[in-house]
């Protein structure tokens, strides 16, 4: 298999000199160092050992994006249900409208089970007209395993502000991952916006 181009190459930037820490179980992270206080605090703020279990046993995936939205104050969101069928076609094939010089932001819902997920973070490449425009990276954490009682993670992204000006109004493609410390990809996709002068339901 042929190497990403830099136009696609969705790996995550590492920090220097960090090392990953070896991998743990649930159960030896409940049991590491029972007496260190710091180390409890941070057990306890990822909610390790708290709540019952929702991980389906015949689903092997660690992580998954339950959906994506974009957030645009004063209007309503725009949600992208990933559990339902043909979702990502549909990202790819029609895409968000944003009015240009808005603020706005994405926000994903999402599950962990099985194990503690380790750095999670998305990584966008985004394009227009085939030429990389950017390429942007965003942590969103580490998370325990969602139980009963926290069914669920939603992350909301840093805002951004669209560009403007008739130069820059047209049609932008992105290829995004949500990735984590291991290197392991937990969705890739595709997906497109269009910068417009107005909302297409403006007068």
């Amino acid at each position: 298999m042929s190497a990403p181009t830099p136009d696609e190459d969705l790996s995550a930037e590492q920090t220097e000199g960090f090392k990953l820490g070896e991998k743990k179980t649930i159960e030896e992270y409940t049991k590491l160092d029972q007496g260190d206080e710091s180390l409890n605090a941070w057990k306890a703020s990822l909610g390790l050992g708290a709540g019952k279990s929702i991980a389906d046993p015949n689903d092997p995936r660690k992580a998954i994006i339950l959906s994506l939205a974009l957030e645009v104050e004063g209007r309503p969101d725009i949600v992208i249900d990933l559990t339902a069928p043909g979702s990502l076609e549909q990202m790819k094939e029609k895409p968000f409208t944003i009015k240009e010089g808005v603020r706005f932001r994405m926000k994903a819902k999402f599950k962990v089970q099985h194990e503690v997920l380790s750095g999670l973070k998305y990584i966008q490449i985004l394009k227009r007209k085939g030429i990389r425009v950017s390429k942007d990276q965003e942590m969103i954490g580490s998370f325990a395993p969602n139980t009963e009682d926290t069914p669920f993670y939603e992350k909301k992204f840093a805002p951004e502000e669209a560009p403007s000006g008739m130069m820059m109004r047209g049609h932008y493609e992105a290829l995004s991952t949500f990735t984590d410390d291991d290197g392991q990809h937990h969705l890739k996709f595709q997906w497109s916006f269009d910068i417009t002068k107005k909302w297409s339901d403006d007068e």
